[in-house]
């Protein structure tokens, strides 16, 4: 059997620009993509902590260095200039490599400079 698993995240993410007359997609720094383990035009999922909106869309790679996550085309009406986010984008895994696969945790603060990278999500006692 095949699982679609997330492969990675970066999370808190800051929503740095919108661009509505674009054609679409999401504009990431490059430093934070290789970070995440994200390529050029893969799906992603992007979750607004702010507004509550969920949507998909793809990656585009932005200038590295630059803490970019610009909201693009028709998507840009989802998320507006600050907002954090989470952006995910999933993977099918076989079964039998399960035991093994960890997806990448990439969280980012307010700047979107990267505060810290797991390989699992911790346990949170309330």
């Amino acid at each position: 059997m095949q699982l679609n698993m997330l492969k990675c995240k970066l999370h808190k993410a800051r929503v740095t620009q919108t661009e509505l007359d674009y054609e679409g997609s999401c504009a990431i720094d490059a430093d934070l993509m290789d970070a995440a383990g994200l390529l050029e035009y893969e799906q992603i999922q992007i979750y607004n902590l702010a507004n509550g909106e969920r949507f998909t869309t793809y990656v585009i790679r932005g200038e590295r260095g630059s803490r970019m996550v610009s909201v693009n085309g028709a998507a840009a009406h989802k998320a507006g200039e600050g907002d954090r986010v989470i952006i995910c984008a999933y993977g099918v895994v076989d079964e039998e490599d399960l035991p093994e696969f960890r997806p990448t945790l990439v969280y980012c603060d307010g700047d979107n400079n990267i505060t810290g990278l797991r390989r699992e999500i911790p346990l949170q006692v309330a």
